[in-house]
């Protein structure tokens, strides 16, 4: 027995657990059973992904290098050793990314798709892109001499171009450099006829004379840059680096170059140049055979004209109850509901919004907004209901990541209706997703909530599997009352009595969740859907509810710093993660001797969301809800298709199948919706009971 919880062996870092992550999404990429455009897909998320992870955790290790900060997670790893780790990982992993889009790009050739330079295209082709190069590009690209009068620019963070030397065609002894910054309104790929893409820059390599007449070309290279994020963004993912860079430690320049990519004909004498200016460290460099810019793929990957090389779409359904002429309050008076996106549709969350906004018995509407999109049927409802004098209470978090302006320009609107808007609470983010209407029926208030797992957007909720809960439960109402009383007032003491609110209860209650099953010894069993998972308390009591027999199966997307099968110590802890089709996106947790056994949260087991943010765990109590979250759960955890189990070296490998039993959790899902909801057109027996019944059958 392993009694040394605290040895850092048993954490599996956090950092290298994210790339193992992004790994297991370049898997998809090189899945040859995907359609085509599906794969390029991946390659472009896979990309996006990495950008973010350079720009935040990358960067917040090295300022905690440079700053001589040696503290780190329960592995103890210090971020030099980190920095060399992902380094490491990430220059080998460079080939296999390259081999597989080069993979993609020839089979894409075979259906009609090509990707071409401005050499290899036709002398008919080459007009066409000389006059789209005059027309388009010209006008707004920036050519720039670097010298001793023309400092070095600016760039901005994920900015691209070239770096050129040129030569002065008067006097062949002159050679310069210089930069051409090419400005993210254009496109990445010039395409022809919807099936040719050129690559931008090497239409603009060919136009050199047009942007330093009087020079010829010697060589070029593309170059992207990745900067140290903004501090919008640095509050949410690296908040942990914030905590350990004590305010005096804040000083240094914020945004230094982090990355450099370049393409693979950047010679020394090029790099040379250009890091004379930049400074960055050699092995942040990387230099490309293909494309900087993976993520410059989703402008193929939305070619409409090839949509039969992506995955069929799914159409979300609207299942019994939800599918009759009944209002949403009368069926809410009788039962419970608990909604799995985006197999059912997102609809009756925004319904119920819209009902209620031009209901003449609501009184009141409160809700939390972190992301809900540009154009947001949910925002315009309410600013009709303000505008007809309902009150509305809208809690807008401002440092939703990368929605930072469509939330303020909503939260205008909102407030010139004369909405009470609510922007953050000092020192916490606001990630808990919850509504709540209150209604006058018969002279007496009644309420409605949602609850949910996922953000008030439509067309996330179309590609994240959330789980949304509607009720009229009291219990759960008048917490929710109190709720928000907490946002818009002042409340030290803020404990809720049916739900638990982070950053006071969620920990201790996961923690007092675990222990119970621990208790129960080998009769205990929890299972556990999350994002990630890095609290090394909660880590701490999971190995103690393993070493005391309990049978714990997690399903983590991302980050997982628990590590499973330690003979004395995880034996009986097994960890998969799902990466398919569908974002998962769900909290649900069971615990099978708590009352009641299922929860769905707002927030991951990381301490940024039970310590640092504004979040919500709540009790699912309803026999049928808490059965479907259960099926839900034991649906995934025997998932052999989409799955990927992590080892106790950190690495994960995908489950195998037979051929004759194949669960593919997200396709069987589809089915199932599909069987209920065509059955149910015909006649209504009970729904919970035939999805139960299906869903048995296939797993």
């Amino acid at each position: 027995m392993h009694n040394n919880l605290k040895d850092p062996a048993l954490y599996i870092n956090r950092e290298l657990s994210w790339l193992q992550f992004n790994t297991r999404v370049l898997g998809q990429a090189q899945d040859k059973s995907l359609p085509l455009l599906e794969r390029l897909k991946f390659l472009a998320i896979y990309g996006t992904n990495l950008d973010e992870f350079y720009m935040i955790r990358v960067a917040g290790l090295k300022k905690l290098f440079s700053a001589g900060v040696n503290v780190s997670g329960a592995d103890r790893f210090t971020p030099l050793h980190q920095l060399r780790e992902i380094r490491t990982f990430l220059h080998t992993e460079q080939q296999v990314v390259e081999e597989c889009l080069q993979e993609i790009m020839h089979s894409l050739e075979k259906e009609g798709i090509f990707f071409r330079s401005y050499k290899e295209v036709t002398d008919e082709q080459r007009k066409i892109l000389s006059k789209y190069f005059h027309e388009n590009i010209y006008p707004v690209i920036v050519p720039i001499a670097v010298d001793a009068t023309h400092p070095f620019p600016h760039l901005n963070n994920l900015s691209f171009g070239q770096i050129v030397k040129l030569r002065d065609k008067d006097d062949v002894t002159i050679e310069r450099y210089g930069i051409i910054r090419i400005p993210r309104v254009l496109p990445r790929f010039v395409d022809i006829d919807n099936r040719i893409y050129i690559p931008i820059g090497s239409i603009v390599a060919e136009h050199i004379d047009d942007l330093f007449p009087g020079y010829e070309l010697i060589k070029f290279s593309a170059f992207r840059v990745t900067r140290n994020a903004d501090i919008a963004i640095e509050e949410e993912e690296a908040d942990d680096f914030m905590e350990m860079l004590e305010e005096g430690l804040k000083l240094r320049k914020k945004g230094e170059i982090v990355r450099l990519e370049l393409s693979n004909h950047a010679d020394d004498d090029l790099l040379n140049f250009f890091n004379r200016h930049a400074n960055v460290f050699k092995d942040d460099i990387y230099r490309f055979q293909t494309y900087l810019n993976l993520g410059a793929l989703w402008q193929v990957v939305g070619n409409k004209d090839f949509a039969h090389l992506t995955s069929p779409s799914f159409k979300p359904r609207n299942l019994p109850p939800l599918d009759s002429d009944e209002s949403l309050y009368t069926i809410l008076d009788k039962e419970d509901l608990i909604i799995y996106h985006p197999f059912e549709s997102f609809e009756p969350v925004v319904r119920l919004i819209q009902t209620a906004a031009k209901d003449p018995d609501v009184v009141s509407i409160r809700m939390t907004l972190y992301r809900s999109g540009s154009k947001s049927v949910i925002v315009q409802s309410l600013i009709a209901a303000a505008e007809s004098g309902k009150q509305v209470t809208v809690m807008v978090e401002l440092r939703a990541r990368f929605d930072e302006e469509n939330n303020l320009q909503w939260a205008k609107a909102l407030e010139s209706a004369g909405a009470h808007v609510i922007y953050g609470i000092a020192g916490f983010k606001v990630h808990a997703k919850a509504a709540l209407i209150t209604r006058r029926v018969n002279g007496k208030l009644k309420q409605y909530a949602h609850i949910g797992t996922g953000n008030y957007n439509p067309s996330t909720a179309t590609i994240y599997t959330d789980i949304s809960y509607m009720t009229s439960n009291d219990a759960i109402t008048y917490d929710m009352t109190r709720f928000f009383h907490f946002l818009t007032g002042f409340s030290k003491k803020g404990k809720l009595n049916a739900l638990y609110m982070a950053p006071t209860q969620i920990k201790p209650k996961i923690l007092s969740l675990i222990h119970n099953e621990t208790r129960m010894g080998s009769e205990g069993v929890i299972i556990a859907k999350m994002n990630a998972l890095v609290d090394d308390d909660i880590i701490k009591a999971l190995y103690k509810a393993s070493q005391a027999g309990v049978k714990i199966q997690l399903i983590i997307r991302g980050v997982c710093c628990l590590r499973p099968g330690v003979p004395g110590v995880s034996d009986n802890i097994r960890v998969i993660s799902i990466i398919g089709k569908y974002l998962e996106h769900a909290r649900i947790f069971y615990f099978k001797h708590s009352t009641p056994q299922t929860y769905i949260s707002s927030a991951d087991w990381m301490p940024r969301n039970l310590l640092r943010r504004i979040e919500l765990l709540t009790p699912i109590a309803g026999e049928e809800s808490s059965k479907k979250l259960l099926q839900i759960l034991q649906l995934q955890a025997s998932d052999n298709v989409l799955a990927h189990e992590l080892q106790n070296d950190g690495s994960y490998t995908k489950v195998s199948h037979e051929s004759t039993s194949i669960i593919n959790s997200h396709l069987i899902v589809e089915t199932t919706t599909n069987k209920v909801y065509n059955s149910a057109k015909k006649q209504s027996p009970n729904y919970m009971q035939q999805l139960t019944t299906r869903l048995f059958k296939e797993s």
